[in-house]
């Protein structure tokens, strides 16, 4: 673990404030949901909780299933990575810290289509360089919570995302909410 230096006392109700640097840092925003652990040697640890990743094989045999019948890369993020990734050139986005246009667009709660050739375009994963592929995201909604999105990203120079596409995203991300409900 990181020592930071900084030292927090609890409070008469059990509460201990994170400091605003790791908060920065972890990306860790007021109603972020945290898991508390305790080990061995009596230490607390604190982790982002990542619904998304409790599905973690589920998605990436869904994020299969759909590179395959698309051709596309296919993507399952959380708030916070890409959870699983599948098609040709996947291995370079998984794992990988979503963009904050990314996260932006989870929380804006609706589909996104970016087109090859337009100003605006969208970056999957921070420090990704210059995409010339097409790009669709659709927020995954459980509970009244975005909690990480279904994209797919491919499409020749050209071409557009069809109904069929959107349709595909669409179910995904409605098949994964519904899932992490139950």
């Amino acid at each position: 673990m990181k020592a930071t230096g900084i030292v927090r006392r609890i409070d008469d109700l059990g509460r201990v404030v994170i400091p605003k640097e790791i908060r920065r840092t972890l990306r860790i925003k007021e109603g972020t949901p945290l898991e508390i652990f305790t080990d061995k040697e009596g230490e607390v640890i604190l982790k982002k909780y990542s619904p998304i990743g409790e599905l973690s094989v589920f998605a990436k045999e869904y994020a299969e299933s759909l590179a395959q019948t698309t051709g596309m890369i296919a993507c399952i993020t959380d708030h916070d990575q890409v959870v699983a990734a599948s098609g040709q050139g996947s291995r370079e986005l998984m794992g990988k810290a979503i963009s904050k246009e990314l996260d932006r667009v989870i929380t804006e709660r609706e589909m996104k289509c970016y087109h090859t050739g337009e100003r605006k375009i969208l970056p999957l994963v921070e420090n990704q360089k210059e995409s010339s592929s097409e790009l669709i995201v659709q927020p995954i909604i459980c509970s009244g919570d975005a909690i990480g999105s279904v994209a797919l990203v491919g499409k020749s120079a050209g071409e557009r995302f069809g109904n069929s596409e959107q349709m595909l995203v669409k179910t995904a991300a409605g098949f994964l909410g519904r899932q992490m409900e139950q």
